[in-house]
């Protein structure tokens, strides 16, 4: 079936004009006129296209941002924490994983001292203000670029790419210092302190034994007496008992 010419009209109207244009003797005024109203119809016509068009150009670009900001969100909400907007768990592997292949790197842990004290003092929305400000101070200490995550419920961790264990000796004591010098708002009404592990990791490690050593690292800290930092490579080795021999 062969499709219906939307222009059947204008192209009769055309080929009457081109007819009495070559005709001398032809009136050419009747097929001028005609044509005209023709043009003028297909100049409305071609606006209102053309206008419509630009209406679903506006209205796919709407969509493709509202698409594009949905893909952000989703991506924001499967890589990081929503309480404190640190990166969660599954990203921090990622990324010390995605540094370990290619440099040294320096895996600090940090755990909030006392913690369940805040929540049953102060009142759990007091431990979740607690949480963000800790968030907020190592933002600051350390800039946007550096990792942070909130690995547990009060336990944070840093990625620092380095081949200078000294240099991950001291942001861990920064890290320390900065959140036992932080002042919390109220109704906390004490210090707030941190312990603080550190694992010095050179490139090939892998993410869980790096983060086993930086762990190691932090319960000593805690069996020191929190508020403090200690370092996986200046713990002593572990005493293993001799061997009971066969009587």
């Amino acid at each position: 079936m062969a499709e219906a010419d939307l222009f059947a009209l204008e192209s009769a109207a055309l080929a009457n004009a081109k007819a009495a244009h070559a005709d001398p003797r032809a009136d050419s005024r009747a097929a001028l006129a005609e044509l005209i109203v023709h043009y003028e119809r297909l100049m409305r016509e071609s606006r209102r296209l053309i206008r419509r068009s630009d209406r679903a150009e506006l209205d796919m670009n709407q969509m493709n941002r509202q698409l594009h900001e949905l893909a952000q969100q989703l991506e924001y909400r499967a890589t990081h924490d929503p309480l404190s907007g640190a990166l969660n768990r599954a990203a921090i592997i990622d990324k010390a994983t995605a540094c370990l292949r290619h440099s040294d790197m320096a895996l600090i842990v940090l755990d909030i001292d006392h913690f369940k004290w805040i929540n049953d003092d102060f009142g759990h929305p007091a431990g979740d203000a607690v949480i963000k400000t800790v968030v907020t101070c190592l933002r600051a200490l350390l800039g946007p670029e550096v990792a942070v995550g909130r690995v547990g419920g009060e336990e944070f961790s840093v990625i620092w790419p380095t081949a200078d264990t000294g240099e991950a000796r001291d942001v861990a004591i920064h890290i320390c210092n900065a959140i036992a010098d932080q002042v919390f708002g109220a109704p906390i009404n004490r210090q707030i302190t941190a312990s603080v592990g550190v694992s010095w990791n050179s490139v090939g490690t892998s993410f869980e034994l790096a983060y086993s050593r930086a762990d190691e690292a932090l319960y000593a800290a805690k069996r020191a007496g929190r508020n403090c930092v200690k370092i996986h490579s200046q713990l002593p080795l572990p005493v293993t008992q001799p061997a009971i021999a066969d009587l």
